[in-house]
């Protein structure tokens, strides 16, 4: 069974958060959606990228042009929030388990368990459809300074360090030349149906992005003493060391946020943290980046419809 007694916890949990925060088209919302299934062996999914424009979109993806590193963009040359706020939103994807359910998976967990097949028929409308993945970075700049991206940008994210966004998600998104932003919760790193350090720096290696996650989840609006220390300080530290990278993004567990967390995150050197689905601080809009769970319930035509409604 994929779930041990704290990740069913975290899952509860994040269920509840999720539930309390959706502010748009949300993800429970339309979780009676029909799961189309996508060819189940290799070959086929190989030859299926030859198809439908899927070829045309992992050439784009190997061509992009890599964004400047966040450090290299002068405060000068920065906007503004309100620059920040009035440029639209790139839609990004929270994924978090790439699985088949189990008849131990409750209806909420669902919405955060995405079968194989859902998946790799999601992703493949997302090529199909002309989406090009674009990193942390290239978003950075567009926000910052209105850098150019390429056509439908989108970004994909993994929280929680699952062995299956490495075993499942990464062949598939290679398939198509789309590369990723992985944020990465330590306590789980080489436990039982996680990612050792071996499998993140690999990651790294092949041009994802790896970002911090905190050590075991713990909600950053009830931080107190210690806790940045244990929860951003030296997990972040960990990541640094496995990629050999600076760590710059930072992703709240189940989406959280205070505006007391800003400034503790700027000082450890993060430029940017993601959220979920709730409106952004009309102050920090880069501390509350938004994103949209991809629900397990989801076929390709309901994710489409959600990427575009809610972004």
């Amino acid at each position: 069974m994929k779930f041990t007694s704290a990740s069913l916890l975290l899952a509860a949990l994040a269920v509840a958060a999720c539930d309390s925060k959706t502010a748009t088209t949300g993800e429970a919302s339309k979780s009676n959606a029909t799961v189309e299934a996508a060819p189940a062996d290799s070959a086929t999914d190989a030859a299926a990228a030859e198809t439908s424009g899927t070829r045309a979109t992992a050439t784009d993806e190997a061509n992009a042009t890599p964004a400047p590193a966040p450090s290299s963009i002068p405060a000068s040359k920065a906007g503004d929030a309100a620059a920040i706020l009035a440029r639209p939103q790139v839609p990004i994807l929270c994924y978090h388990q790439i699985r088949d359910w189990t008849a131990r998976d409750s209806k909420g967990a669902k919405d955060y368990i995405v079968p194989i097949a859902a998946f790799k028929a999601q992703i493949k409308m997302l090529a199909d459809s002309g989406y090009h993945t674009i990193s942390p970075d290239q978003l950075y700049a567009y926000m910052t300074t209105g850098a150019k991206l390429p056509s439908k940008p989108i970004m994909l994210t993994f929280d929680d360090t699952d062995l299956d966004q490495f075993t499942i998600a990464r062949p598939t998104l290679e398939q198509y030349g789309y590369k990723a932003m992985y944020f990465v919760m330590t306590v789980s790193l080489g436990r039982p149906h996680y990612m050792t350090k071996a499998m993140v720096k690999q990651l790294s290696d092949e041009g994802n992005v790896i970002g911090s996650h905190t050590w075991d989840h713990h909600n950053v609006k009830k931080y107190q003493g210690k806790d940045w220390e244990t929860q951003i300080d030296k997990p972040t530290k960990t990541l640094e060391e496995i990629t050999g990278k600076k760590i710059n993004y930072f992703a709240y567990p189940f989406g959280l946020w205070n505006t007391q967390a800003f400034p503790e995150l700027k000082k450890r050197g993060f430029v940017a943290a993601f959220s979920l689905a709730e409106k952004r601080d009309q102050t920090d809009p880069l501390f509350t980046i938004r994103r949209i769970i991809a629900s397990g319930y989801w076929s390709p035509k309901t994710l489409r419809n959600n990427i575009v409604q809610s972004f």
